[in-house]
């Protein structure tokens, strides 16, 4: 697995100051992908368990609200091994704060991995460029949803962060 940039201060992905990871590879390739660079899996850098400490190390100011997972994609089952990892030892080192993770993969389909127990949102379902609104918060095209994963996991149903 490799990884395409870190972000230490990133204020785009998700609420507040975050820390964001941006994973190599992709096989969606969307029409106008914001990130083409992260589609080809041998790119990039080697994800390693220094990436995941030096992830955490940034994670550690009080200002860092959470960590956002973007790609490329982070849910490929090329990825989605090393993603859990990171997030799993995100979450028991700062339990109070948030992991969002944008996927064109869709919740329904990923519900069952280890690394959703970890996620608290996940920006779910792939970018289609005829849906693009760039009004939309957190998402780039009107079919994608902002799922509290959480909360679903609890209820049993798909719930979404309305804006």
């Amino acid at each position: 697995m490799r990884y395409n940039k870190i972000r230490k201060m990133d204020i785009s992905n998700g609420p507040g100051v975050r820390v964001s990871i941006f994973m190599q590879g992709c096989t969606f390739n969307c029409k106008n992908c914001f990130n083409p660079e992260t589609h080809d899996f041998a790119g990039g850098t080697e994800f390693t368990e220094e990436t995941i400490n030096h992830v955490l190390k940034l994670c550690e100011n009080d200002y860092i609200e959470g960590l956002s997972i973007l790609g490329g994609e982070p849910m490929h089952p090329k990825n989605i091994e090393g993603t859990g990892r990171l997030a799993k030892t995100f979450k028991q080192k700062f339990p109070n704060k948030t992991i969002w993770v944008w996927t064109g993969f869709l919740f329904e389909n990923l519900k069952n991995s280890e690394a959703v127990k970890y996620i608290d949102v996940l920006v779910d379902g792939q970018f289609v460029e005829e849906l693009h609104n760039p009004l939309l918060k957190w998402k780039g095209s009107s079919n994608q949803r902002v799922i509290d994963v959480q909360e679903t996991l609890t209820n049993g149903k798909v719930v979404e962060i309305k804006d």
